[in-house]
């Protein structure tokens, strides 16, 4: 039977040809996907990344870590105190700045530690004007945008609260604005910076039930590409990290796995592979976990994006019945 379909086609020159670049087209959709995966894997395990020396590391620089008294931005301080840098951490809540300040003078003596007390989802003119005097004093070489906030549960956008909404505006996306406009200058004048934006796979896959948070991130994506095109003659180097889940406080996972790396672990591989895309085709951006990375390489070459995108949908409006359903329990318990 193949051989006389064979012969139907071999006779018919048109179908000939239609089956000459259906191949064609399925062997380079095949070497591409292929050719991903291996790019991921040398990204992954073998290429080095760009050295923390090019940004000042035990020469004195300033690292600015915003959101840096819990989960991953205490662990970008303490890692950035542990390579040399002087650290520069800031966060609204004083108990927890003198905290992660005594942890990482006991990381690493020699490093010199300052803290900024702001709440960065109600911020002062002030405020800014006292942190950019503060920064212009400093030789900063790097900067994590990390401070975030999200919604406290899955929720639909007609029933979020203005407050919320606000809050995530101002916090995911104001102050990173406001952090990067401070330092820039700075950077470009000594042709040397490093430039962290904490993503979220939300922007990759857009997030229904969470659609400020994931407008927020989707932002963060677009803008460190716009900018990392500008400022990459410059010597500044911007990396966007496209984030899934991280054990933390923001999402609410306490238990580790092969796809969710506990900070230390996230920070470490993070600031070992600068400049190393992982598994992002997106300009600028890292995804520089290995379950992280399959993840970006299977929503790129797996189904449609309005599959995804109806998946999250799925997933999230369970997650928002069991945390309705979790929350009435605990009201008729108190």
């Amino acid at each position: 039977m193949f051989e006389e379909q064979f012969q139907a086609v071999s006779a018919n020159p048109s179908l000939a040809m239609c089956a000459i670049l259906c191949t064609f087209l399925g062997a380079m959709y095949l070497g591409r996907m292929v050719l991903g995966l291996l790019s991921l894997v040398f990204d992954i395990f073998l290429n080095p990344g760009l050295s923390l020396t090019r940004f000042g590391a035990g020469q004195g620089h300033w690292a600015v870590v915003t959101g840096a008294t819990d989960g991953i931005g205490k662990q970008f301080a303490l890692d950035l105190a542990r390579r040399k840098f002087n650290v520069l951490i800031i966060a609204r809540n004083p108990a927890k700045l003198d905290a992660v300040v005594e942890e990482i003078r006991a990381v690493n003596p020699e490093s010199a530690v300052k803290q900024f007390q702001l709440d960065f989802a109600h911020p002062t003119e002030a405020q800014y004007l006292e942190l950019k005097a503060l920064l212009d004093e400093l030789t900063v070489s790097v900067l994590v945008n990390n401070v975030g906030v999200s919604h406290d549960m899955p929720v639909p956008f007609h029933l979020e609260t203005e407050e919320r909404i606000n809050d995530i505006v101002s916090v995911n996306i104001k102050a990173m604005l406001k952090m990067t406009h401070m330092v820039v200058p700075q950077m470009i004048s000594r042709s040397r910076g490093l430039i962290i934006n904490s993503g979220s796979f939300v922007a990759t896959v857009p997030t229904p039930l969470l659609s400020v948070y994931s407008g927020s991130k989707a932002f963060v994506s677009t803008w460190s590409q716009a900018l990392g095109a500008e400022l990459q003659s410059k010597g500044v180097i911007v990396e966007h990290l496209n984030t899934y889940f991280v054990v933390s406080a923001m999402s609410k996972i306490r238990r580790s796995s092969f796809m969710i790396p506990t900070p230390d672990v996230y920070v470490r591989k993070v600031l070992s592979r600068i400049g190393v895309r992982g598994g992002s085709n997106v300009p600028f951006t890292s995804s520089p976990i290995l379950g992280h990375a399959l993840a970006d390489w299977a929503v790129d070459n797996f189904f449609s994006r309005r599959f995804w995108l109806m998946y999250n949908l799925t997933l999230h409006q369970d997650i928002r019945k069991r945390a309705l359903k979790k929350r009435e329990l605990a009201a008729k318990e108190y």
